[in-house]
C-alpha cells in the first residue's frame, strides 16, 4: 500500500501524476491519492473578494486562517474543482476513482480548534473564529471497503470534528495519518520542488537522505509550508511507515520516480 499526497501549488503536473497512478493501479499497486488545492483556492478567494489570510504560529508554522467564509471557498475548490478534476483525469485513464473529502464518512476526524495563536509584528495574539483541526482518527473501514471493491480513493481536506463540523486540516499531516492507519509501506509527498532543500530555493542543494530517527532535526531547512511536510514525515515514520519520500510533481512519472528514491528519502 502506497499513500500519495500531491500538493496544490503552482507548477504541479496533475496529468503526469494521473498517468503514472493509472499505470501503477492497473499493474496491481494499491494506492490512495490525497491532494491539495492551495494555489487555486487563493485565486478563487481573491476573485470572490475574500483573499486568503496566512498566519504564522509561535513555533514558526505557516497556515491558512480559516473563518467560515474561507472554509466555504476552500470546500468549493478542494472538494469541487480540484477533486473532481483529478477524478475525471483518472476515469479517462481507465481507473474507477472515487473522490471524497475527509468530511465524508468522517474519513479525517479530529478536534475542532476554534482559536489559534499567531505572531503578528513580533507580538503573539489569539485569533478566534477559526475552523481548523488535526486528524486524530481515520475511517479505515470505508477506505478498505472502496479498495477491496476496486475503487481508488481520491481524498482531500476538509475533515470532520468529533461534533461533525467541517474543519480545515493540513493535507500532508492528514496523509501521514492515513499512511499510519492503513499500515502503508510508503508515503509520497509530491510538490513543486525536488525534495527538501538545504538552501532553498537552490534545487541543487537537495538533501537526498534523512535517517528516520533524525527527521525533526531537518526542520531548520524547511521553509514556509515545507515545515508541515517534514512534520508529517516525522509523524508517519514514528507511526511505523517504513519510507517517506519528498518528491517532485513536475516531472514525468513522478510517483514511480519517487518510489525509486528520486527526491528526499526518509527511512
Amino acid at each position: 500500500m502506497i499513500i500519495v499526497k500531491v500538493g496544490g501549488s503552482l507548477g504541479i503536473d496533475y496529468d503526469a501524476v494521473c498517468d503514472d497512478i493509472a499505470g501503477l493501479w492497473k499493474a496491481g499497486q494499491k494506492l490512495i491519492l490525497i491532494h491539495g488545492g492551495s494555489a487555486e483556492t487563493n485565486r478563487i478567494a481573491e476573485l470572490l473578494g475574500h483573499p486568503p489570510k496566512f498566519v504564522t504560529s509561535p513555533s514558526g508554522y505557516t497556515s491558512r486562517f480559516t473563518d467560515r467564509e474561507t472554509l466555504e471557498i476552500f470546500e468549493m475548490v478542494y472538494c469541487g474543482k480540484q477533486n473532481k478534476g483529478i477524478v475525471e483525469r483518472l476515469q479517462t485513464r481507465g481507473v474507477n476513482a472515487v473522490g471524497l473529502s475527509g468530511l465524508d464518512g468522517r474519513i479525517f476526524e479530529g478536534k475542532h480548534k476554534d482559536s489559534v495563536r499567531v505572531v503578528e509584528n513580533g507580538k503573539t495574539k489569539v485569533l478566534r473564529g477559526d475552523h481548523t483541526g488535526t486528524v486524530e482518527q481515520v475511517n479505515t473501514h470505508l477506505l478498505e471497503l472502496l479498495l477491496q471493491n476496486g475503487y481508488l480513493p481520491v481524498l482531500t481536506p476538509p475533515g470532520s470534528s468529533f461534533e461533525g463540523v467541517a474543519v480545515n486540516v493540513d493535507g500532508d499531516r492528514a496523509a501521514a495519518a492515513v499512511a499510519v492507519a492503513m499500515r502503508a509501506d510508503a508515503l509520497l509527498l509530491l510538490s513543486n520542488v525536488p525534495g527538501l532543500l538545504r538552501d532553498y530555493p537552490d534545487e541543487s542543494s537537495l538533501i537526498a537522505n534523512i535517517p528516520a530517527a533524525q527527521v525533526e532535526d531537518y526542520l531548520e531547512f524547511a521553509k514556509d509550508r515545507m515545515k508541515k511536510k517534514v512534520l508529517g514525515a516525522a509523524e508517519a515514520v514514528q507511526g511505523g511507515v517504513k519510507r517517506v519520500i519528498f518528491g517532485d510533481a513536475r516531472v514525468t512519472s513522478p510517483v514511480t520516480q519517487a518510489i525509486k528514491g528520486r527526491g528526499t528519502v526518509v527511512s
